[in-house]
């Protein structure tokens, strides 16, 4: 019994020291100055974007050490700064920042975000903070880099941002190949420099951006007559509050003391400011490593981290579960009720989170129990709860079958000599599964060092997550996600080669030879 609470306490000792964010959170917010905490991808240039330093007014990132800048952050803090609160940018997914702002996560959306209709009916907007114009981006080499008509786009491969209305004037182009809404607009720009697609559609200060840093793509902008036909609302951008929220006065009346030359200004400095702006000299994988090694080294120690405490805690749900489920059954009916209950529950568990995608079970666990139960969780807490529970529902089949695995002789054995149930698996049967499972645990180590990747869904700064957000920052796709490819297999490479060392030894020497056999 000792033993079994004292491995319950290391457990939740580990829970603790991996999450001091959750508790020093709460203090925190109740001690320091008020916050506005403003949600944004952090890679939409010129609007906002990721750098390392604090340079050209940049203001620090929630939980990372990196910066965000851009057109989006001036106005933030002109509206802090006015509000009397203190800006905090909060680095997050573009389809995660409505759940976000709905759950309480952040108290704005400065991101480049239209006001339109369908949106209107879930969150509130402010008085329109920018207007643009909607343009077509395409390579300078492309049979459309000359058009200057929606028609002359016709049998062209046309993308947009997933969730924008720039996916949904797509089909005013005659004989358009509407192609997949992609996730955000470093996919596109890869996807157009490969020639996956033949133009997406963007607005001006993105279209800007685009061919200013990159010779390769070039920027179309239509006359009134021969554009899009789009709605105010469409081209203008505002600001995204919770319905009802009571400052949406306040900072309307801060928008519009900025006169429409300061904001052209604004723009126009972070045009010039933004990273991809910067003189293009020498090789340029070692400009994107000057600029962002701080930013990958960052993301790796997360990536590592998230994924060896994920497969140990995992690993220990996994044994718990597992041993359990081979429990024999109780004769007495109250106790096999109760046994019955729990199984079903843990097949439950198993089946689900074996049976749905960790990317839908991020989303479902970090934003609904924020909007359920209004329960705020840690970005770095939940990440490690996820990767745990997720590892947990594999290691349990993975044990279950390590334990069936060693011969049922062992086990009549051990009862034959008055061993209990416990006894056994403890002194006899654990020692040998720990063994024979330790390929497959590697393997899922393995599989969580790629798997956490997908926690970029709740913003989590990861290595997937920082690549992406330094591509969208420098424009130079291929090159940036090349770095992030060739980390990923240096991490998952040395784990195997460090792994298969602990096997041989645990192994231990290939010419074992009995002392009573050389004596022969």
């Amino acid at each position: 019994m000792k033993k079994k609470v004292s491995i319950l306490s290391l457990v939740l000792l580990l829970m603790l020291a991996c999450t001091p964010g959750l508790t020093s959170e709460v203090q925190a917010q109740e001690t320091e100055q008020k916050e506005f905490r403003v949600g944004m991808e952090a890679g939409y240039a010129p609007f906002n974007w990721t750098q390392g330093t604090d340079e050209n007014g940049a203001v620090p990132i929630d939980g990372d050490k990196s910066y965000a800048g851009g057109y989006d952050v001036e106005i933030a803090k002109r509206i802090a700064d006015k509000l009397g609160q203190k800006l905090v940018i909060v680095k997050t997914e573009w389809d995660g920042l409505p759940p976000a702002l709905q759950s309480g996560k952040i108290d704005a959306i400065i991101a480049g975000m239209s006001p339109t209709e369908e949106r209107k009916k879930q969150i509130d907007f402010t008085d329109v903070y920018y207007e643009s114009n909607l343009v077509m981006v395409t390579r300078t080499d492309s049979e459309y880099a000359d058009a200057k008509s929606l028609k002359d786009f016709s049998g062209a491969k046309i993308t947009a941002q997933l969730n924008t209305f720039h996916y949904t004037v797509i089909n005013q182009i005659p004989g358009v190949k509407m192609q997949e809404a992609m996730d955000n607009f470093p996919a596109m720009r890869v996807a157009l420099e490969s020639g996956t697609i033949d133009g997406y559609v963007s607005e001006r200060p993105e279209g800007v951006t685009a061919e200013s840093v990159n010779p390769k793509l070039k920027m179309i902008e239509f006359s009134a007559a021969n554009g899009f036909q789009t709605s105010p609302d469409d081209t203008a951008v505002a600001i995204g509050l919770r319905k009802g929220d009571p400052n949406i006065a306040a900072i309307n009346e801060i928008l519009a003391g900025i006169s429409k030359d300061k904001r052209l200004k604004i723009m126009d400095e972070a045009i010039e400011n933004q990273p991809a702006s910067e003189e293009d000299t020498g090789n340029p994988i070692m400009k994107i490593l000057k600029q962002n090694g701080m930013l990958f080294l960052r993301g790796t120690g997360m990536t590592m981290f998230l994924a060896l405490a994920g497969t140990i805690l995992g690993g220990l749900i996994g044994l718990l579960v597992g041993v359990y489920r081979t429990i024999p059954m109780s004769e007495k009916k109250g106790k096999r009720i109760v046994q019955k209950l729990f199984g079903w529950f843990l097949n439950v568990y198993v089946e689900v989170f074996r049976g749905t995608p960790m990317i839908v079970q991020s989303a479902v666990i970090y934003y609904g129990t924020a909007l359920l139960f209004g329960f705020d969780l840690n970005r770095t807490a939940a990440a490690l709860f996820i990767v745990s529970i997720n590892t947990g529902a594999y290691m349990s089949e993975i044990v279950r079958g390590g334990i069936f695995a060693v011969d049922t002789g062992q086990f009549e054995a051990a009862q034959a000599i008055g061993m209990t149930h416990g006894q056994t698996m403890r002194k006899v049967i654990i020692p040998q599964v720990l063994r024979n499972i330790l390929p497959a645990t590697g393997n899922e180590f393995v599989i969580n060092i790629k798997d956490t990747s997908v926690l970029s869904i709740i913003s989590v700064t990861e290595l997937f997550f920082q690549g992406k957000s330094a591509a969208g920052a420098s424009y130079m796709f291929f090159q940036t996600y090349f770095i992030i490819c060739v980390i990923y297999f240096i991490l998952t490479f040395s784990v195997t080669r460090i792994l298969r060392l602990v096997e041989k030894k645990l192994d231990g020497p290939q010419d074992y030879v009995p002392i009573a056999a050389e004596e022969e």
